[in-house]
């Protein structure tokens, strides 16, 4: 049975990233999408500004999943912070514990993290600051008329990191994969292998060829590495 990957996007991302990772051949995952407000076909709701309310809705995804299916968890920067809050929120309800989490792009939950600050900034400055402190552009940023679709769930996703802290500092019984692309300049390799302190004794940290956005022009080598990860576990 293929284990179902509840996957977060990053910030100011849609669902459709997985959706394009549902075309690729996978022998061992099956890619879950979750779906935010305030983008793609959720346009029209408004942006979530509550880290709480964005795990709500990663539980709510889940549990679509049937309870006889395993449940995994993948998330990139952002995505990752909220994959993990919601593992957390899994445990803590005691009904389905995830059989891994993987995180990706993403310092280990503890440690500073960079703050853009971008509330009160005009749109100009808040994109320029956003390329500057998260590495983060999309051709859509430097057209008026679709910058204004992504501007407000990309505010949304980096106020909430800005304030993110850990829920629980408790590690979960849950075995972990770390990602980075190794050129990362955000995440450092030292950062990321701390996260060993947040699951079980079973962690691995992967670096991948590439930048913070390793895998945003071509996600097979992610799905690949992706598959060998639960087929690894699966003995």
């Amino acid at each position: 049975m293929k284990i179902a990957l509840l996957c977060v996007p990053h910030a100011g991302a849609g669902a459709s990233l997985f959706r394009k990772w549902q075309r690729h051949p996978l022998e061992r995952i099956e890619v879950v999408p979750v779906q935010l407000p305030g983008r793609e076909e959720l346009f029209a709701e408004d942006a979530l500004t509550s880290l709480t309310e964005v795990v709500d809705r990663c539980l709510d995804r889940a549990r679509e999943i049937p309870e006889d299916t395993p449940l995994a968890l993948f998330g990139h920067s952002f995505g990752a912070l909220v994959a993990h809050e919601t593992a957390h929120r899994l445990v803590a309800g005691g009904a389905r514990v995830p059989e891994r989490l993987v995180v990706s792009g993403v310092a280990a939950p503890w440690l500073p993290r960079p703050v853009v600050g971008g509330d009160a900034l005009p749109d100009d400055l808040f994109v320029e600051r956003v390329r500057e402190v998260v590495g983060y552009d999309h051709p859509a940023l430097h057209e008026a008329e679709l910058r204004g679709l992504l501007l407000p769930s990309l505010r949304a996703d980096l106020g909430i990191s800005d304030r993110y802290t850990p829920g629980s500092t408790d590690p979960l019984p849950v075995p972990l994969t770390v990602l980075r692309g190794a050129e990362d300049r955000l995440v450092s390799k030292e950062d990321a292998a701390l996260w060993s302190k947040a699951g079980s004794s079973s962690t691995e940290v992967i670096e991948m060829p590439g930048d913070h956005m390793y895998f945003a022009h071509d996600p097979e080598p992610l799905l690949a590495e992706l598959d060998a990860v639960f087929a690894r576990s699966a003995g």
